[in-house]
């Protein structure tokens, strides 16, 4: 007889796991949630399970990724993947590869409503938070896919309605795995650059899950935060995202949003028309009432003029006389003092001394002879007396 072949338990599990990967082609299991736990890895780990059974099951990073959200425990759903055994604790299980909750748009639908009601309850959906656009935008932003047909639509609407205005785009995907962050990112960037007055976010129509980016927290939390109004025109006019619920306006399709961003040429002439009568108008009120003000003031100036005349003239007057009499007196005074100098003068003058009698010789120069070896005979002099001078000659001496 030949020895029985002995198995390992490493040996037993790999055959069971050939078997299964091998022999079980992917299924879709319709279960329960139970015991979801996504890992610090990323890998999520759980159980489906129904009234007899549960069946263990993973879901790794790559495709748990593509989850709008974890589902909730007790959530039906069903999964698409592969049975295989885990070796190491001899446990058969599901690999999923992807995971769907039972009903209209399942998982996403869960998602939506979940982060709607948060930003509810925060008071970003409501109506008194929205801004204004502005009337006549000079510069428009649109962020959307530099690919897609929402943009053609976009700038061919506003080409048509009004030419004149700067469009920039900042292009990024607005579908699959990432695109969320690139559409939060180009709303940051656009919003910022003090280069737009107004922001159109778009893509065109397409499932829940196709238009999942613009229902993403990341891009609602961009919107509120932009610095300008944002014109949320998503999808088709059925579909609602988040963005729309958020943005200051929602347009139906990007041509509406662009419609709503710019008014056309037909449009700014009326309100041109509007601003002139209403300014002419409004002119013609100033102009009035300048008027009536300016005749009331005439009117109480005139009254006023002479009671604030009278009083000053006649204060005028008696400052006047006061000023009269103390210039008589200053004169009076003056004129005294000036009589009462010139008698001091006259009296030390020497010309008071030849009223007197006395005479002073002077020799041409005008120079005093006062000695007597100041004259010589022949020399002339004159001969100085009160009234005028005396020609005099020295003819001998004593």
């Amino acid at each position: 007889m030949t020895e029985p072949r002995v198995w390992s338990v490493t040996q037993v599990n790999r055959a069971v796991r050939a078997m299964l990967e091998d022999t079980v082609e992917s299924l879709w299991v319709s279960g329960e949630v139970a015991n979801w736990t996504r890992a610090r890895s990323g890998h999520c780990y759980f159980s489906l399970k129904d009234e007899q059974a549960q069946l263990r099951c993973v879901m790794f990073k790559a495709a748990a990724a593509s989850l709008p959200a974890d589902p909730e425990e007790g959530t039906t759903v069903r999964a698409l993947g592969g049975l295989t055994l885990y070796e190491a604790r001899g446990e058969y299980q599901l690999v999923v590869r992807r995971l769907e909750a039972e009903g209209a748009e399942g998982l996403w639908r869960q998602a939506f409503e979940r982060l709607r009601a948060k930003l509810e309850v925060e008071g970003l959906l409501a109506p008194e938070r929205k801004r204004a656009l502005p009337r006549f935008p000079e510069a428009v932003g649109v962020v959307t896919s530099l690919v897609g047909a929402a943009l053609a639509d976009i700038l061919t609407v506003i080409r048509r309605r009004a030419p004149w205005t700067r469009v920039i785009v900042r292009g990024a995907r607005v579908q699959g795995e990432g695109a969320g962050e690139e559409v939060a990112e180009a709303i940051q960037a656009l919003g910022g650059s003090g280069l737009v007055e107004v922001l159109i976010v778009a893509r065109g129509g397409g499932s829940l899950e196709d238009l999942w980016a613009f229902n993403e927290e990341v891009v609602a939390r961009a919107i509120v935060a932009c610095p300008v109004p944002v014109i949320s025109a998503v999808g088709h006019e059925v579909d609602v995202t988040i963005s729309d619920l958020v943005a200051d306006v929602r347009a139906p399709t990007p041509s509406a949003g662009a419609e709503t961003a710019v008014k056309d040429g037909e449009g700014l002439g009326e309100a041109l028309e509007i601003s002139r009568t209403r300014m002419s108008g409004a002119l013609r009120a100033i102009a009035s009432r300048r008027r009536e003000v300016l005749g009331l003031h005439r009117s109480q100036l005139r009254q006023s003029g002479v009671g604030l005349v009278r009083p000053r003239r006649e204060l005028v007057d008696r400052v006047g006389d006061r000023m009269e009499a103390a210039m008589r007196g200053l004169a009076t005074l003056k004129r005294a003092r000036l009589s009462e100098v010139a008698g001091k003068m006259d009296v030390l003058s020497p010309l008071a001394t030849l009223r007197r009698g006395y005479a002073l010789p002077q020799d041409a120069e005008g120079r005093i002879l006062r000695t007597v070896g100041a004259f010589a005979e022949g020399d002339h002099f004159a001969l100085r007396v009160s009234d005028g001078t005396v020609p005099c000659e020295v003819q001998g001496g004593s």
